[in-house]
């Protein structure tokens, strides 16, 4: 269900009309947003039935509650983990309790400031080899989102795996996108409550390129291991060295390749995503995409964007931000209640999926002014915004622990394309957002090329 009207940019309709368990299961497949209701972006819950119980919280309080307060207490859905478990096993994104616990303390410091800090120049020579890429355009229209996937893909694999030959990237990137093809739609055994053990036909489809994919990335480590440090150590490098301080736990081969994988899988589509979304948003509103070429212009003269120059970008910095509200790649999360619990004066029982529909928490009426509309003032400096409104990155102690490199590595792309190029919309080919893993743009973010003056 689109909704095409011209002065928002690109948004969903969602649901005004009570459906069935195969009607909602047929949305989910197309589209999960659609399955929000409607009067989600009006109220703090939304109760239903499909299968079992469920609610849809959009209360910033609430939300604390679940991914802060309460962290135990809400675990990742089981149909989270079916999706995710085959391919990235129990490694942070996945694992619970002191399992969880002590692997976010091991790789904590990988992402600490210092360390993303010296993968910038990766970040930077990435931005070139994009706009060499984006020239051969000018003069006519491009796959933006295309682009930007191969060039987040760089950043990550160069970041993950830097000076291993024997890693085949082309293959990582092929297995990636079968596996989230194949295995990452809702299954009717998922929306029926059935057991985790009960086999979902799709998902047994993809085994055969996670295994290449794991077998790969585990000969990448066993020949690090092997190897004597390098200049500047990569993401590999520093999650082998990594210990959790209280348990003097060090993660072994199949704990480092199943984060490492989990790294991969999480940390080169979505900020390709924010890319591709932002480059439209900036399309779609020239005036903003004016103004942030000024800014980038001012500041780089002509060279490629460094860490350096974060601090004096900071109206790049607001489109991303902006971005990530509207088109946020991670839209819908699920949690399974393990307690008897109340949100928003609602019972919870245990076992109630609670979902929190992060595409109808920033489009709600009672957070936001003109939620639809695409303003990156609202994120200027001195504005004000609940923490617990805005999850692009999710929050509380599971808040992304790769938050500070992606957006380190999006507004470096970002402000070196921009200070180059000048994008303008294909008529009739606006991208609409579909939400099956990620919120992808369907048909690709397609842009006229020209340089800019």
């Amino acid at each position: 269900m689109k909704d095409n009207t011209s002065t928002y940019p690109p948004r969903v309709k969602l649901v005004t009309e009570k459906w069935g368990i195969l009607q909602s299961l047929r949305a989910a497949q197309r589209n999960l947003i659609e399955i929000i209701p409607e009067i989600a972006l009006h109220q703090p819950i939304v109760t239903g039935k499909m299968g079992k119980p469920w609610h849809m919280v959009m209360d910033p309080d609430a939300i604390r509650q679940i991914l802060r307060d309460r962290l135990d207490d809400y675990p990742k859905s089981d149909v989270t983990k079916n999706i995710l478990r085959p391919a990235i096993g129990d490694s942070l994104f996945v694992a619970e309790g002191a399992h969880w616990r002590w692997q976010r303390r091991a790789a904590a410091p990988v992402f600490s400031h210092r360390n993303v800090a010296n993968l910038a120049p990766i970040m930077s020579a990435a931005a070139d080899r994009s706009c060499a890429r984006i020239d051969a355009h000018v003069g006519r229209a491009a796959d933006m989102y295309a682009e930007m996937v191969t060039s987040t893909f760089e950043v990550i694999s160069d970041v993950t795996f830097s000076g291993d030959e024997g890693f085949d990237r082309a293959a990582i990137h092929k297995a990636i996108d079968g596996y989230i093809d194949s295995t990452a739609k809702v299954s009717l055994f998922d929306v029926l409550g059935l057991p985790t053990w009960v086999p979902r036909p799709g998902r047994l489809m993809s085994s055969g390129g996670m295994k290449t994919m794991k077998s790969m990335a585990d000969g990448v480590i066993s020949n690090r291991k092997a190897k004597p440090d390098g200049e500047v150590p990569d993401l590999l490098d520093l999650l082998m060295a990594g210990e959790d301080p209280e348990t003097k736990r060090s993660m072994n081969t199949s704990e480092l390749r199943d984060n490492l994988l989990t790294f991969i899988v999480a940390g080169h589509e979505t900020t390709a995503l924010t890319l591709a979304w932002a480059l439209y948003l900036c399309a779609f509103d020239e005036s903003v995409q004016d103004r942030a070429r000024d800014d980038a212009q001012s500041v780089l003269q002509g060279r490629t964007a460094t860490e350096g120059d974060l601090k004096d970008l900071p109206y790049i910095r607001q489109i991303i931000d902006e971005t990530l509200r509207l088109y946020p790649p991670a839209a819908f999360l699920s949690r399974t209640a393990q307690v008897q619990d109340e949100l928003c004066g609602r019972p919870i029982a245990p076992g109630d999926t609670v979902m929190l529909p992060v595409y109808a928490l920033h489009r709600s009426r009672m957070l936001w002014d003109d939620p639809d509309a695409f303003d990156p003032e609202r994120f200027a400096k001195g504005k004000k915004v609940d923490r617990f409104a805005y999850l692009p990155f999710g929050d509380g102690p599971r808040i992304c622990i790769g938050m500070s490199f992606a957006v380190q590595e999006a507004v470096i792309i970002l402000a070196t394309i921009l200070s180059r190029f000048k994008f303008t919309r294909v008529k009739g080919k606006d991208p609409y957002p579909v939400l099956i893993l990620t919120l992808r743009p369907e048909g690709g973010v397609w842009l006229n090329v020209e340089r800019a003056d």
